[in-house]
């Protein structure tokens, strides 16, 4: 029964979407890559939202919050402000200045080079880090839910190849044959799926304890494991709370400002209004996130004592013992969606960097907009397969997938962050010494954390969390961009040009609904401190 549940929504977002993006242009790189430039707010935040929900977060921060409560919520909260920040700063430059890619800002702003090495830091961080891990944690948790190595005879890790693979496959067709639209309107429905599957899972997890009762099973919840809802994480803590001012800061004002995956989706924006409200959609939706992807983790931890040796397993494993048997099917259909939605994100993400930053710019530089859409899907088909490949290999990472893709993807968002914003707010920065930059930021962070750090921890010597980490390099690559660029300025300022591609006028209630939003993230820290 789940199984046919399962395919029958599956189809069904497949057949919603082949219809809604039926008429849209696709032999354009504004038809393909912006959806034309036509995407509402609702759209926008829908797409944003289960860009970002998806199983590396879902099955990752809960494995957290297994082992450590509450504080890992910090990732969700913090998101609402850099939302918040996106909408009133970086949206209206990106619109500005019609951009359909971030390193076609930096260009604009740098120059060629600059615009060449973020790209190429895109890439490689969406096929080491992201595709693999949505993947392997995507088909960890349906592998677990549906007992599919008992249903193949095989073991674990073999089982996993297999589910891999079948999930690349059909993300691989949605992103490189179906567009941004196609994925926009297919992630829409599915956040819908899984905010509603997502809900349902810590409501009758809590009326598992509770004998029926919701509030009751809270109130044995917080009874029992009163250390899990304190907020504020200590030094040993997955997130110690001084880190909410340094890395935090810069992984979600990265991840929401300046991502190719996500932004790409405000930026296909039929206005600035629609752009905006999107964002603000999102945030507010994004406060409820902690009850999906937190409150679950310390339920498995109340149900199975704490005895689940990879925390990563915690989620499905919860999904299974709370979940009555008819909604298994709909849950897991939603989950693939999820899945689905930040795999053939990035990949379409992907194909826009390589078929506008690299193959229309060094292969073919008089392509035509079709030859450009055409080598983009090339691109996107051998590095799904490249992705595929090694997601298997992270079974049993060290420290759970959700850490290992937060550290990884350190190596460049701090110093892309940094020169987007010293861009913006400085029209003298170089474009030398931002590339400079960016090249000590990536060696730096990486020698750190994957050299110094193992060898201080085995002498038993202290070494910074992983997020103080970026803090310090962010630091120090603003200051190494402002002394290169003093030695040799550049010759003029930089001018912004309005490029006419969309309206840029902001939405009327922006301010009150941002200010609102910040105030109720500052109230949800004091509420759980």
């Amino acid at each position: 029964m789940g199984m046919i549940t399962f395919a029958a929504f599956t189809l069904l977002v497949a057949v919603i979407s082949y219809f809604a993006t039926r008429k849209t242009d696709e032999n354009t790189s504004d038809g393909y890559f912006l959806g034309g430039r036509s995407l509402t707010g609702p759209v926008i935040a829908g797409s944003l939202l289960l860009t970002n929900l998806s199983t590396e977060q879902i099955v990752g921060m809960n494995g957290v919050s297994f082992r450590d409560g509450l504080p890992i919520m910090a990732y969700e909260i913090i998101a609402a402000v850099a939302m918040v920040f996106t909408a009133f700063v970086l949206l209206p430059k990106y619109l500005n200045v019609g951009i359909a890619t971030i390193p076609q800002f930096l260009e604009r702003r740098y120059g060629k080079a600059t615009k060449t090495i973020v790209s190429l830091l895109f890439l490689l961080g969406y096929a080491i880090s992201m595709l693999p891990t949505v993947l392997y944690s995507g088909a960890l948790a349906i592998n677990t839910m549906f007992d599919i190595p008992e249903m193949l005879g095989m073991g674990p890790k073999s089982a996993l190849w297999v589910t891999v693979w079948a999930i690349g496959i059909i993300g691989s067709i949605y992103a490189i044959f179906g567009g941004l639209k196609a994925v926009a309107v297919s992630d829409s429905i599915n956040a819908v799926g899984l905010i509603i599957g997502g809900s349902l899972i810590p409501i009758f997890g809590l009326m598992y304890i509770g004998d029926g009762n919701v509030f009751e099973g809270m109130k044995t919840l917080t009874t029992a494991l009163p250390e899990k809802f304190d907020i504020i994480g200590g030094p040993d803590s997955d997130v110690p709370f001084w880190t909410l001012f340094t890395g935090m800061l810069i992984v979600n004002f990265y991840y929401w400002g300046t991502n190719q995956a996500i932004i790409q989706r405000a930026l296909g924006a039929k206005n600035l209004a629609e752009g905006q409200k999107g964002l603000c959609l999102a945030a507010f939706v994004k406060l409820l996130g902690p009850f999906v992807v937190v409150l679950p983790g310390i339920i498995a931890f109340y149900i199975f004592n704490g005895d689940i040796p990879n925390a990563d397993e915690a989620y499905p494993m919860v999904v299974k013992a709370v979940l009555p048997t008819a909604f298994i099917g709909f849950f897991a259909a939603v989950l693939f969606g999820a899945i689905l939605s930040s795999f053939n994100s990035a990949l379409n993400s992907s194909v826009t960097l390589f078929g506008l930053d690299f193959y229309k710019e060094y292969i073919n530089k008089d392509a035509s907009e079709k030859q450009t859409v055409r080598a983009g899907k090339i691109f996107g088909t051998f590095l799904a397969i490249f992705s595929m490949a090694i997601a298997p290999l992270l079974y049993g990472v060290e420290g759970g997938v959700f850490t290992y893709l937060q550290e990884l993807n350190g190596s460049y968002s701090v110093p892309i962050l940094a020169i987007i914003l010293i861009g913006i707010f400085s029209k003298r920065a170089t474009g030398k010494a931002a590339n400079i930059a960016i090249v000590f930021s990536v060696v730096v962070y990486l020698i750190a954390l994957y050299v110094i750090r193992p060898m201080r921890l085995e002498a038993g010597e202290y070494f910074p969390h992983f997020l103080h980490l970026m803090g310090i390099i962010f630091a120090l690559v603003v200051l190494f961009i402002f002394i290169l660029s003093r030695i040799k300025p550049r010759e003029t300022d930089f001018k912004d040009e309005y490029t006419k591609q969309v309206d840029i006028t902001k939405w009327k209630y922006l301010k009150p609904v941002g200010f609102t939003i910040c105030a109720l993230v500052l109230f949800i820290y004091i509420y759980f401190s």
